[in-house]
C-alpha cells in the first residue's frame, strides 16, 4: 500500500473503527536511517493502534529502524517480505526474501534482540521467479500449489518463527518477481486460501493472519473461521465503511456507533485546519477520502 496508507489516510480510516490494527505503507530501513527519520515515523496520536511496516534485508539496519520506530511510539514492527514490485526487488527486499530464508530470520533476530514490541513477517504463500523470459513452466508454477511448494513455505515459516516473529501475516496468492505488474500480482495468482489454514495448523502457537481479496463483512467472517486475523487492503481504502460494518459485527458490545458521513467530514475538516497550518497541502488530506460516499447517488 505505498503511497496509500499514509498517516492523513490513517486518520482517515481510524473514523471508522476504533479497534482495527491500521498499518503504515512501506518504509525501507534505510530511508529511517539516512532520511528524514521523524517525517517518516510521524503519526497523530489518534491512529493508535498502530504497526509499522519495515522493507529491508539487512539485520543491523532493520534492528536500528526498529529501535527508531519504537521508540516513536508504533506497537508492532512488521518485516515485508510480500511485495513483488520489481522496484521493491531490485532492492533486495520484498517478496524476494521468502528465497532467503536464513536472511530473513537474522532480521528477526536481530530485530527482536532490540525491541519489545512484537516483532512480525509479511508474507505471499510462495514465490515464482519469473524475470527470465516468460515460459510454460513459470506459467503452470504461478497457478499450482503441490506438497513441494507447501514444504518450501512451511520450511521459510519455521525459521522466521524459530528466529522470533511473533505473528505471520500471510497474502494467500504467489508473488510472481518480473513478468507482472503489481495489479497482476493481486489479481492473476489464484487465491489460496486452504493454504492458509494449512499454515495455520502447522503453527498453533504463532497467530497467522489471512490476507488477499475480501471484499465483504461475510467474506472477512467466514476467514475468521480459519484464521487468527484478517487484513484488508484496497478494499478498506475505497469502502472505509466496511471497517464499521466489521466494527459493529466483531464487537457488538462495544459503546462506539458508526459515525454520520457529516461527524466524518467534520473530524477531517479539524484535522485539515491543524495539518494545512503547519503546511501540510490540502489535497494531501482529501485524496484519501473519495472513499467516503463510494457507491452513493451522486458520488461521483
Amino acid at each position: 500500500m505505498m503511497d496509500w496508507t499514509d498517516r492523513h489516510c490513517r486518520f482517515f480510516l481510524r473514523q471508522f473503527s476504533p479497534r482495527v490494527l491500521l498499518y503504515t505503507e512501506m518504509i525501507t530501513a534505510q530511508a529511517i536511517l539516512r532520511g528524514r527519520r521523524e517525517a517518516l515515523l510521524q503519526f497523530s496520536p489518534e491512529e493508535q493502534p498502530l504497526a509499522v511496516q519495515l522493507g529491508g534485508s539487512d539485520p543491523a539496519q532493520l534492528a536500528a529502524a526498529a529501535q527508531a520506530a519504537e521508540q516513536a511510539g508504533y506497537i508492532e514492527v512488521n518485516l515485508n517480505c510480500g511485495c513483488p514490485s520489481d522496484r521493491v526487488s531490485a532492492g533486495a527486499f520484498g517478496a524476494c526474501l521468502m528465497l532467503d530464508a536464513p536472511r530473513v530470520a537474522q532480521c528477526v533476530a536481530a530485530m527482536r534482540a532490540v525491541v519489545r514490541v512484537p516483532v512480525t513477517v509479511k508474507l505471499r504463500i510462495g514465490v515464482v521467479d519469473r524475470s527470465r523470459p516468460r515460459d510454460v513452466s513459470a506459467t503452470a508454477a504461478m497457478q499450482r500449489f503441490d506438497e513441494a511448494d507447501f514444504d518450501a513455505l512451511a520450511q521459510f515459516c519455521t525459521q522466521v518463527v524459530a528466529a522470533g516473529a511473533q505473528r505471520l501475516v500471510v497474502h494467500a496468492r504467489k508473488a510472481v518477481l518480473g513478468g507482472l505488474s503489481p495489479h497482476e500480482n493481486r489479481t492473476v495468482p489464484p487465491l489460496r486460501y486452504d493454504v492458509v489454514s494449512k499454515l495455520r495448523a502447522l503453527f498453533p502457537s504463532t497467530p497467522v493472519v489471512v490476507n488477499g481479496g475480501f471484499r465483504t463483512t461475510d467474506a472477512v467472517l467466514t476467514a475468521l473461521h480459519d484464521s487468527d486475523g484478517v487484513m484488508i487492503g484496497r478494499e478498506a481504502y475505497h469502502q472505509p465503511r466496511l471497517l464499521a460494518q466489521l466494527q459493529q459485527a466483531l464487537y457488538p458490545h462495544d459503546a462506539w456507533t458508526p459515525p454520520e458521513d457529516e461527524a466524518v467530514l467534520d473530524a477531517m475538516c479539524r484535522y485539515a485546519v491543524r495539518e494545512c497550518a503547519a503546511g501540510t497541502p490540502l489535497a494531501a488530506i482529501t485524496r484519501h477520502m473519495l472513499g467516503l460516499l463510494a457507491g452513493r447517488p451522486g458520488a461521483r
